[in-house]
């Protein structure tokens, strides 16, 4: 069993790459096989059917597809961008779901959400949910927001507050468990 983990955020100090990196140390602390990716590293341009049939996919998006198809599961930490999803998360689906074989159908994936407002970016995760389950991704049913999340780490990145990290854990486990009876 293997997890794919990235944050549907570019930029550097993203609150919702914080919250993949807290993700991750609870994956680690299970010795799940997993790989903490970037979406940096995998950026393309905007979706247009005139570049896909001039250009083809772009290499970034192959090589993302390769990294989903080795993989039983996906979580991702994705921004509230105006009440939905993220832009460049929708973009990468938007070409993620130009690959053939599709390599997002029959995943299984889990969101988390960070946001510096009282919802915690729960808007933009119900929204993002919406072509995930179009393409066929078994989305889990429960999700994590963080609110204010801009006051809810530590200088090393850290959840402060051991409630709420002990939630994401328990969430986390439950999702792992989930995985491993459907695969």
């Amino acid at each position: 069993m293997k997890f794919l983990l990235f944050a549907g955020s570019l930029r550097i100090q993203s609150l919702n790459k914080k919250l993949i990196n807290s993700i991750h140390m609870h994956l680690k602390n299970q010795i799940i096989e997993h790989e903490l990716i970037d979406l940096v590293d995998f950026t393309a341009p905007v979706y247009n059917g005139d570049i896909e049939t001039t250009a083809g996919i772009p290499e970034s998006i192959k090589k993302l597809t390769h990294y989903i198809q080795q993989t039983d599961a996906l979580i991702i930490a994705t921004p509230e961008y105006n009440g939905g999803i993220s832009s460049p998360l929708k973009n990468t689906v938007d070409w993620l779901s130009r690959c053939k074989p599709m390599p997002l159908a029959g995943k299984h994936l889990l969101l988390a959400s960070a946001s510096p407002g009282q919802f915690g970016g729960v808007r933009g995760a119900w929204h993002t949910r919406v072509p995930f389950e179009i393409l066929g991704v078994h989305v889990f049913p429960d999700m994590f927001s963080l609110p204010l999340a801009d006051t809810q780490f530590d200088t090393t990145n850290k959840l402060i507050d051991e409630k709420i990290d002990e939630r994401l854990k328990k969430l986390v486990t439950r999702f792992v468990e989930y995985v491993k009876k459907k695969i």
